[in-house]
């Protein structure tokens, strides 16, 4: 009987500490994203002044400073050129590349996935002189093209690996029916594997469209100099300046390159959140 009465003293502690805890974690996440977003809105004195209160008068001039100073409408233009080619020129190489890797069975298919598994071990520095040396023999250092080219190797080891997983999970039957009625190999991707794979499908295309917007170290090397060709992150250094950093510009810049982040978020992650629960189900 006393085991019984302390249970729900014991559940009603544990709800409260678990409770409290996600509100604690709630704060550490919300008010640094406030204080990011307030200071967008705000100058130089007022964010050192009080950085947590409301600015005076919301004035959207630190947007219009940080776009016409960094040029950042052709930059955030160049991200999306960049990183669309990159995510459709991975999902062209991935998914031919995991359909036969899931309908593999024999020891080679093994052998060839934990091939792009040993992807995951090299570090992105490590591969920059190469990198350097492969653009100026090709013609295309300081191009977009040669980012493009660029940024699917580095994705393709985890797009590989989870969409593998995940047509491995098809039962073999559904294959097996359409080639009785006669489809071809890439009829059965196409029109089996493809529909059901849509939530890996957009997984690999929100993860690696976070990777390929905020590359940096690549895009500044192989674009260089010309303004015409940088990409959004590097543009946003360049507001600051030797004089000083106005943060609150810097802030604004920020702000105004991260609204297609959480528009393509917006628009991935029910499909991401499906392939999570299914993933655990299956599991």
């Amino acid at each position: 009987m006393a085991r019984t009465a302390l249970r729900p003293l014991r559940d009603r502690v544990g709800s409260i500490t678990s409770g409290t805890l996600a509100w604690i974690y709630a704060a550490l996440l919300i008010v640094p994203f406030y204080y990011f977003v307030v200071s967008a809105f705000k100058s130089n004195d007022e964010i050192f002044e009080s950085p947590l209160a409301f600015p005076g008068r919301w004035d959207f001039g630190n947007f219009a400073t940080a776009i016409g100073q960094a040029d950042l409408v052709l930059a955030v233009a160049n991200s999306v050129l960049t990183t669309v080619g990159a995510l459709v020129l991975t999902l062209l190489l991935a998914l031919p590349a995991s359909f036969a890797l899931a309908r593999s069975a024999g020891r080679l298919g093994r052998i060839v996935e934990n091939v792009f598994a040993l992807g995951f071990l090299i570090p992105s520095f490590a591969a920059l002189f190469p990198t350097f040396l492969l653009a100026a023999a090709l013609g295309l250092f300081h191009t977009r093209t040669f980012v493009v080219f660029l940024l699917p190797a580095t994705a393709l080891p985890l797009s590989v690996v989870i969409l593998t997983s995940f047509m491995r999970t098809i039962p073999r039957e559904l294959e097996e029916a359409a080639s009785m009625d006669g489809a071809s190999t890439l009829q059965v991707l196409r029109q089996v594997y493809l529909p059901i794979c849509v939530p890996g499908i957009a997984t690999v295309l929100l993860l690696n469209f976070l990777s390929f917007w905020n590359a940096y170290l690549y895009p500044l090397i192989l674009t260089g100099p010309d303004t015409a060709q940088r990409t959004i992150q590097v543009a946003l250094p360049t507001l600051k300046v030797d004089a000083g950093t106005d943060y609150g510009v810097l802030m604004a810049g920020t702000l105004f390159t991260l609204l297609p982040v959480y528009l393509v978020y917006t628009v991935l992650q029910r499909q991401m959140q499906r392939a999570l629960v299914s993933g655990a189900l299956k599991g």
